[in-house]
């Protein structure tokens, strides 16, 4: 059975910034309807996302051991970290916002962590291990970024509502700053992997596949 078309031997590619399909054979370096530049692939994919995600990893380290938030009740205050927050959250009986800072703070930097440095790492070694199942992992690590401000969100709602009631002040503290700067720096680093790396020589070695069996 023939296998269709590839847009790439078709001489198509979809434009980076609004998603419009643009033929490369009429010499078209830039899209005609946002005037971004129009390349094949995203260049150097795999270099520009580990940039991205070993400086977020640095900025996780200040962004857990500084305080994000400074509370103060009754004429006392304290600084808080992100751990300690959920920790206070949850002796203060609102378990639901110390969990959603959990997740949102630890448990979505983890995983999009691990997500991306096994993308890129298997990208970069050609590997033909589970190729849908990472397709699907890059799908997932997409979803995820949309939600990883929700920490930040969080502390500035827990802030207004505070000192709405009257109850004492909350004021972020640069910590926040740290931890926002994790979150955009994921978000390039998703954005700068090329999927299609994972499908490569994928046409060489169905060929060799049927090879065999003939």
């Amino acid at each position: 059975m023939t296998a269709p078309a590839r847009a790439d031997e078709a001489g198509l590619c979809l434009c980076h910034g609004c998603g419009q399909t643009c033929d490369l054979q009429a010499n078209a370096h830039t899209c005609t309807r946002c005037g971004a530049g129009l390349h094949r692939r995203k260049t150097d994919a795999i270099g520009r996302g580990w940039a991205f995600l070993l400086a977020a990893l640095v900025f996780y380290i200040p962004a857990n051991l500084m305080p994000v938030m400074h509370t103060e009740m009754l004429g006392s205050g304290s600084d808080s970290t992100i751990g300690g927050g959920v920790v206070e959250f949850w002796e203060a009986g609102a378990w639901d916002i110390a969990l959603i800072i959990f997740i949102a703070s630890m448990g979505v930097p983890a995983i999009k962590f691990f997500s991306l440095g096994l993308l890129l790492f298997t990208a970069g070694r050609r590997s033909t291990w589970a190729r849908r199942q990472r397709s699907q992992l890059f799908r997932f690590v997409e979803l995820i970024g949309y939600w990883s401000m929700l920490d930040v969100m969080v502390v500035a709602l827990v802030a207004a509502l505070v000192q709405l009631r009257g109850l004492g002040t909350i004021e972020p503290r640069e910590g926040i700053l740290f931890f926002g700067m994790v979150v955009v720096l994921t978000m390039f680093s998703a954005n700068s992997f090329d999927p299609r790396l994972i499908w490569d020589n994928r046409d060489n070695q169905e060929g060799r596949t049927d090879g065999a069996g003939d």
